[in-house]
């Protein structure tokens, strides 16, 4: 098929009339959907590369799902999170492969933590390593489920929550997989997922399985990847800070520990060999706990030239070190007859070269910029701008546990390279990928020269559904009384809209306070932190005026339409923190490079996070509401221009009296908003 004769088909099938209205009850047949349908089947067909942002409601995923299908073309689409990958497989691609018609063939592919490992849990079986007697009942549900479960994908354990203890007891890293010395191999489920991914016409992934993959992690599925003809990147604004995490490199305390915990379980196997593994097993479980109370001293986050000014730290740096190397040598005269005991000293060996990398490496937290470096500076080709080829060593803190990074300033390089070894067309698409309409910051950030774009509106009708409010009189930011006086300003819209709102902080510390300024008000309260966040989503739509309390996690990947949320608040512009070592690393580069780091980077990056934020207020056609944003900035500083020519085009007011008109007798009206166009807001 032509790159026009599958356009036009794909135009076909999403127009009113057409196979999905036909066969979908629900369909509706929207302009920008179509347009954004035939741009990728051309792209599809050139096996060119295609940015486009398809605003909220245009219906991407059946955009891109049915040039896919009618292609023929061997595709992967990948998607941000486990719960939209089994979305988009369960749900939505059923549905439009019934639509159109056709028989090809589709897999689900996870990464390996999500699936049942048989000899894992076997060695877990008899261990008392479960804490409570829930614990004991939930690896009894799973060994009964591992009988009849045919994917052994622990998802659909629907009752095995996704931080229980339990999933790291049951399921394999590449790290100590046995891989074919496994004596349940033949029945192994990752492989037998690889095997159905490696088979079938379309395959849905996830960015942390691609990604590994295209690193070299030895978690993803390489065998596949170099067939496929199309990638379809979804949720693609999160793909650059995924890929430095996956081209670096981590060490961190819990596979210390759990190589200290498997090597004794591996002495079961083998008679004697607690006698030669107790010790060193237990010194190093004592020397990854002291590492960490050493650690105290420290930041929650810094650099590696941070944790080598305490002595303390450097001393248990070596202390971890000799117990590794203690450990390895326990392991060498038992590898020979136990396939256990040679994954577990792959594993010493491999854990104590990342802890000598990450200390002895240069740390370029601070770039130095070389005479090439700056040639590419000036090159016509905009994803070579402001590029540079260093890494920054850095460490973070958790209650009992640490993690020691490397992580590159730019991964652009190792992108290209890989999409240019695949020769396939590769699709990016999001609600927010474009800043003021452009698509330089992220065609940047992948190394993409000169890519086809395209914006999608939003087909729904924001100028008459929607106001925006900046309210007056705010104290700067970075005032003692912000959050204080942020409260006093929402709560005259939060008893206009009866509750039914979202507020979205930019620190854990400003949520707390305005908590408890917010304790005793009319509305149920939901505060990020008390529950999981789906059971706060739940309880928030069940209330019918609830006000949750929100973090930077609550900006993407919420959905509540209808009437349960009418309000979005937004206390600051959402610039990242300035105690992230690798971001300030990042700028470093970029003013060593003769870039601006605040025009380069912490501006779009505050766009594009604060137009995920504004995504949540209208969900629907039918959906009102009303976005507060509360940044002073917004209309002080000259760059809030660039944030309002970023947002969907609504209404803006700086008058409290216009959002409760908007809330008025009239709220079931149209255009109840329009009434108030920019209202003094440039």
């Amino acid at each position: 098929m032509t790159s026009n004769r599958l356009a036009d088909a794909s135009r076909a099938a999403l127009a009113d009339g057409g196979l999905l209205a036909s066969e979908i009850a629900s369909f509706r047949a929207r302009p920008a959907q179509q347009d954004l349908s035939a741009a990728i089947a051309e792209a599809f067909d050139a096996r060119g590369t295609l940015l486009a942002e398809a605003g909220t409601g245009t219906g991407k995923t059946f955009a891109y799902l049915v040039p896919a299908l009618l292609s023929g073309k061997k595709t992967i689409i990948s998607t941000g999170t486990r719960a939209l990958q089994d979305q988009l497989y369960h749900r939505d691609l059923p549905r439009v492969r019934n639509a159109l018609g056709v028989g090809h063939t589709s897999a689900l592919l996870k990464g390996r933590a999500n699936y049942l490992c048989h000899y894992r849990m076997r060695q877990a079986q008899g261990e008392p390593r479960f804490s409570s007697r829930e614990q004991v009942a939930q690896f009894q549900r799973i060994v009964a489920w591992s009988g009849r479960t045919r994917m052994g994908d622990l998802a659909e354990l629907e009752d095995l929550p996704e931080d229980s203890p339990l999933h790291a007891l049951v399921t394999s890293t590449a790290e100590n997989c046995l891989g074919t010395e496994c004596p349940f191999y033949a029945d192994c489920f990752v492989v037998a997922a690889r095997q159905r991914a490696q088979a079938a016409d379309v395959v849905v992934v996830n960015h942390h399985l691609l990604l590994a993959d295209l690193a070299l992690k030895q978690e993803g599925f390489g065998e596949i990847l170099p067939g496929a003809e199309a990638f379809v990147i979804d949720e693609a604004h999160q793909l650059p800070e995924l890929a430095a995490q996956f081209f670096g490199e981590s060490l961190s305390a819990r596979p210390l520990v759990e190589l200290a915990r498997d090597a004794l379980l591996e002495c079961r196997q083998v008679t004697g060999a607690i006698a030669t593994i107790q010790a060193p097993a237990s010194d190093l479980e004592l020397r990854v706990r002291q590492l960490r109370s050493a650690m105290d001293e420290l930041p929650v986050r810094g650099t590696r030239r941070r944790a080598h000014e305490v002595p303390a730290v450097e001393a248990a740096f070596d202390a971890l070190d000799d117990a590794l190397a203690t450990m390895q040598d326990a392991l060498r005269p038992l590898c020979a007859g136990s396939p256990g005991f040679d994954s577990c000293l792959a594993r010493a060996n491999e854990f104590r070269e990342r802890l000598s990398r990450w200390r002895n490496e240069a740390d370029h937290d601070a770039v130095d910029v070389d005479a090439a470096d700056d040639e590419d500076s000036n090159d016509e080709d905009p994803s070579k701008k402001h590029r540079n080829d260093g890494s920054v060593l850095w460490y973070e803190l958790t209650a009992r546990g640490f993690r020691l990074a490397r992580t590159p300033l730019d991964v652009a390089g190792p992108l290209a390279q890989h999409r240019a070894r695949t020769q396939a067309a590769w699709i990016f698409t999001s609600a927010t990928l474009a800043v003021g309409g452009r698509f330089e910051h992220f065609s940047i950030k992948l190394g993409l020269w000169q890519p086809q774009t395209m914006l999608a509106p939003s087909p729904f009708d924001w100028n008459t559904r929607a106001l925006c409010y900046v309210p007056k009189n705010l104290p700067e930011p970075a005032a003692r009384d912000y959050t204080s006086a942020v409260v006093d300003a929402v709560r005259p819209v939060l008893e206009a809209s009866g509750g039914r709102a979202f507020l979205l902080f930019a620190s854990h510390r400003a949520l707390r306070e305005a908590a408890e300024l917010l304790k005793d008000g009319p509305w149920p309260l939901f505060v990020q932190g008390e529950a999981p966040r789906s059971i706060l989503l739940e309880r928030f739509r069940a209330s019918g005026n609830g006000v949750l309390l929100g973090a930077a996690s609550f900006r993407e990947g919420v959905d509540v339409a209808g009437d349960a949320l009418s309000v979005v608040v937004i206390d600051k512009l959402p610039f990242a923190a300035p105690d992230d070592p690798v971001f300030e690393a990042r700028l470093d580069a970029i003013r060593r490079n003769g870039g601006n780091p605040f025009r380069d980077e912490q501006l779009p990056q505050a766009v594009i996070a604060l137009k995920q934020g504004v995504g949540r207020l209208i969900r629907t056609e039918t959906d009102r509401g009303v976005l507060v944003l509360c940044d002073p900035r917004l209309v002080t500083k000259q760059y809030g221009g660039v944030f309002f020519n970023s947002l969907p085009p609504f209404p803006k007011t700086r008058s409290v009296a216009h959002v409760q008109a908007f809330f008025g007798p009239s709220e079931a009206g149209e255009g109840a908003s329009s009434q108030h166009p920019l209202l003094g807001i440039a």
